[in-house]
């Protein structure tokens, strides 16, 4: 299905968020009402992702988040070269 681009939906944003879900060890994704998921994507589909929390709690929770839920400016995944929390960028 084509959705229109937006800057919740710019060009070939699956094959962004899976090079962001490779990009490192862990991701945190920040929403648009403000809330942080960190942890595992395991599942992206054509309008949403699958990720699967658990890093501070004992028994993780996997979350479907659809992508206009999702606010790109603040992608963040684990560098574990640099042994910190780098930004991704999804050009709009």
């Amino acid at each position: 299905m084509n959705q229109p681009v937006t800057p919740s939906n710019p060009p070939h944003l699956v094959e962004q968020l899976i090079e962001f879900a490779n990009a490192g060890n862990q991701q945190r994704i920040q929403l648009t009402d403000g809330t942080v998921h960190q942890g595992w994507v395991m599942e992206i589909e054509d309008d949403r992702l699958l990720i699967s929390t658990g890093f501070s709690e004992k028994q993780g929770k996997d979350f479907w988040i659809s992508f206009d839920q999702i606010d790109l400016a603040r992608l963040q995944y684990w560098d574990a070269q640099q042994s910190n929390w780098a930004n991704f960028v999804i050009p709009v």
